[in-house]
């Protein structure tokens, strides 16, 4: 009788995280752009063949001979990109605070006390006390704080985003971004994506999501070999005493030598994040060296803006602003095309006083000042006096983070420009619902056609959230069923495409061959372990599930999954087990608290 009664709590309980699995999944993939797990095996030795910090020597290298740009770098925002936790660097910290949120009733904290730097999450139940609380050491503060910063934490090999962040505008702590969609918790893993552009050099582990070497960084801050590639070669050659005069240095790369494609591809591989961002195949962020195309490591890609549908982000789109604007569009076919660099000193960052002037000796390099037909007096009266990209280069809310704004780099004559005509007509005929911004050739309307892997891994991510890109994937998808069949991206998308059509042998079939090619692959193992399961294979199911909890031990949806399988295979003590062992992860997420209470009734 106890175990029928034991029995019947359970599938309770499992009734309720089902339900709750698939928005857990779901809530899961529509994270921040980034490309989908998994990789032919090829691709995966092909990244662990090239050593991660292959010629890299550090900025204190480079200071020993420039020692006056490594100063007023050290000032700009790159140069302060990620700050390491220090009892000195505390004193510099807006804390202790506290953050209520009324949409999830939990409460936060974020302190220093001897010497570290702390946050916590906590809930209190109706009698006033705790019912759970989470704290974590912060590792490090991410951001220059120009419009916020926030915190990275480590958790064994693996690093995490904080819940809270501090922004500047508003003088306050509230949730950090992403956090607005739902309660994250300390479980928000820093995909190498991301930490590629806020730090100098990571060390990520290939095919482990969130997972780092034992030094995560082997420099913190952005730095001198970022934008100037490798500097082993160009050190060498200066202690052995070589000179190059004013020609061109061989063994360092010069942004400003380039062409300008090449030196926008420095700029874009952290300030243009599109729709979609698909890494080549045995392609990992550190690969991509300066002076070579962006394309041979990342592709990046925009939907199509409509003249109803407008560009009209500002957030990490700042190439592509400055590709529509009446200044590029002038210049990119003569010797004096606009470029990132033409404005932007990245050594030099002037203070929030200094750049109206700085900015319009800027514009009078190329304009007089005779060229603005504002009244001289409507001129005067803005604050500071003819500031040009006051009026040309507003500045504008960031819609994904709250409290910030960002300056719009389409440089408008006046307020409310009409779009130029070849903004809606950028897609090539190959690929009319993309705009692939960096092919390495030209780049607009006869720009070369992707290969049909990239284009597959970018509409797998677009139709995550916008399901009209479902058809192209399947037609990409289809291009690669007998072309490319011994890939494990390819075998992958064929199980998940026959497990959505309900085909459970082919879809199996397909997982398991991914599998053989790539075994580390979280997420093949979670269509794995749904197809055996809609097909009764109980056991099998559990097995998959329990192999995509092991590769990604702080994701919710593998464990998830593995509770509703050992559910639904009667293992209810080993299901008991790994919902306690769930919370001890995510103790953030009252809805498993109580399924569990109801399995313990």
């Amino acid at each position: 009788m106890l175990r029928a009664a034991k029995s019947r709590r359970i599938q309770t309980a499992f009734l309720l995280v089902t339900g709750f699995l698939a928005l857990g999944v779901a809530f899961a993939q529509a994270g921040p752009k980034s490309p989908p797990k998994g990789s032919s095996k090829g691709a995966k030795q092909a990244a662990a063949s090239v050593p991660p910090n292959s010629g890299y020597v550090g900025s204190a290298a480079c200071s020993r001979c420039h020692l006056g740009i490594a100063t007023t770098f050290a000032k700009a925002s790159m140069g302060h990109s990620l700050t390491a936790i220090t009892p000195e660097f505390l004193k510099t910290l807006p804390v202790p605070a506290s953050y209520y949120d009324p949409k999830s009733n939990h409460h936060f904290e974020v302190r220093a006390e001897n010497g570290k730097l702390t946050q916590s999450e906590f809930a209190t139940g109706a009698d006033g006390k705790e019912v759970f609380r989470s704290t974590h050491e912060m590792g490090w503060v991410v951001g220059t704080g120009e419009n916020g910063f926030g915190a990275l934490l480590r958790r064994g090999d693996y690093l995490f985003q904080a819940p809270l962040s501090y922004y500047t505008q508003a003088a306050e702590w509230n949730l950090s971004p992403g956090y607005q969609n739902g309660d994250l918790g300390f479980n928000r893993l820093i995909q190498p994506g991301c930490i590629y552009c806020h730090s100098g050099r990571p060390q990520p582990v290939a095919g482990f999501a969130g997972k780092y070497d034992s030094t995560p960084f082997t420099q913190t801050s952005v730095g001198c070999e970022n934008c100037h590639g490798p500097g082993s070669a160009h050190v060498a050659a200066m202690g052995r005493g070589e000179e190059y005069g004013k020609g061109a240095d061989p063994t360092i790369v010069n942004p400003a030598r380039l062409s300008g494609q090449l030196s926008d591809d420095i700029c874009m591989s952290c300030h243009q994040i599109g729709d979609a961002r698909v890494l080549q195949p045995g392609k990992t962020y550190q690969d991509f060296r300066p002076g070579q195309p962006l394309e041979r490591t990342l592709a990046v890609f925009e939907i199509p803006p409509t003249r109803e549908n407008p560009p009209s982000d500002d957030h990490l789109e700042h190439s592509y602003s400055m590709s529509l604007s009446k200044c590029f569009r002038a210049t990119r076919n003569g010797p004096q095309q606009l470029r990132c660099i033409t404005c932007h000193d990245p050594h030099v960052e002037p203070t929030a006083a200094e750049a109206p002037a700085y900015f319009n000796g800027k514009c009078l390099s190329c304009h007089t000042a005779a060229s603005c037909t504002a009244p001289v007096q409507a001129r005067q009266q803005t604050a500071p006096s003819d500031n040009c990209i006051g009026c040309h280069m507003p500045q504008r809310s960031i819609r994904v983070i709250s409290h910030s704004t960002a300056t719009n780099h389409r440089i408008v004559a006046r307020p409310g420009e009409a779009f130029p005509d070849e903004t809606f007509a950028q897609a090539t005929a190959a690929m009319p619902d993309l705009i692939e911004l960096n092919p390495a050739g030209e780049r607009g309307a006869k720009a070369a056609l992707p290969s049909a892997l990239t284009r597959l891994q970018a509409y797998a991510i677009l139709k995550l959230s916008k399901s009209q890109f479902a058809a192209s994937w399947r037609q990409s998808l289809a291009e690669l069923e007998t072309a490319d069949a011994e890939n494990a991206i390819v075998q992958a998308a064929l199980g998940h495409r026959d497990l959505e059509d309900h085909k459970l042998p082919e879809a199996i079939g397909h997982l398991q061959h991914s599998l053989r090619l790539d075994p580390a692959q979280s997420v093949v193992y979670l269509d794995l372990s749904e197809a055996e399961d809609q097909a009764g294979q109980v056991e099998e199911a559990i097995a998959a599930a329990r192999k995509a909890v092991e590769l990604d031990p702080f994701a919710q949806g593998p464990q998830k999954a593995l509770i509703a399988r050992l559910i639904a295979g009667k293992h209810y003590d080993e299901a008991e087990a790994a919902m306690e062992k769930y919370l001890e992860n995510f103790p953030e997420d009252d809805f498993m608290r109580k399924m569990l209470a109801i399995a313990k009734q």
